[in-house]
Parts: structure tokens; C-alpha cells; sequence
């Protein structure tokens, strides 16, 4: 964790699925290499952090992106969305979210890398 202009940061980095999002027929049946990286921001309650219970479970972040991950979604910008907004839904101390799928093999002919998707959502 990692203190930023007074709010405390939160991040899941490099998680990775095999998931079955896409456009394509190919993508929907063989399913394809994803990597998710999630950052969520707060005011803590507390100066110091004591307890489990005064801080955000990233424990149950994982399990809200894991959740969605198995839903096939024909756009990740559907998905990094939803996830972001479930994770606010949750998590009422939360005032930053940030997301980001990356598609390791895009079935795009003769392209290597990967395709990236993100989202920043603020609680206004």
C-alpha cells in the first residue's frame, strides 16, 4: 500500500485469467489470455491502520473482478465499466477507481502484443 496525497492506494496488479471476452466467434469458443490491474483509492478512517475492518479487503476486490471475468463480455470496455462501477457499489469509502484489462492475443492478423483497455472512475 502506498500513501498519495493523503488518500491510501490499493492495487491488484498483474492478476491474471483465462476468459472467454469478445467479438469473435474464436474468442467466445477458445477463450484467450487476460491481465487485470486494479487501483483503488480512500481517505483511510484512521491515521495508522490497525484492523482489517478499517481498511478496503482486497481480498474482496479480487473476488468482484473474478466474478466478472467469468461472465464472457463482448467488449472489455463493458467489463473494465462494470467492474469499476460493482467495486464503487461495494465500497462506499472508495473515492478512486482505476482499471485495466489487457487481451494478451488479439485476433488481429499479423499484430503481436497486447490490447489494453482502461478506466478511471471518481465518486463525484
Amino acid at each position: 500500500m502506498v500513501i498519495c496525497n493523503n488518500m491510501l492506494s490499493i492495487q491488484l496488479k498483474d492478476i491474471q485469467f483465462n476468459s472467454f471476452h469478445g467479438l469473435y466467434t474464436e474468442e467466445k469458443f477458445l477463450g484467450n489470455n487476460f491481465i487485470v490491474n486494479v487501483c483503488v483509492k480512500y481517505l483511510p478512517k484512521n491515521d495508522i491502520i490497525k484492523l482489517l475492518d478499517e481498511t478496503i479487503n482486497y481480498e474482496n476486490i479480487f473476488e468482484i473482478v473474478q466474478q466478472k471475468m467469468l461472465i464472457p463480455t463482448e467488449l472489455l470496455e463493458t467489463l473494465v465499466t462494470e467492474i469499476a462501477q460493482k467495486i464503487m457499489d461495494t465500497f462506499q469509502l472508495i473515492k478512486e477507481v482505476e482499471i485495466s484489462i489487457a487481451k494478451q492475443n488479439p485476433p488481429i492478423e499479423k499484430f503481436v502484443g497486447n490490447v489494453v483497455v482502461s478506466y478511471y472512475k471518481n465518486r463525484n
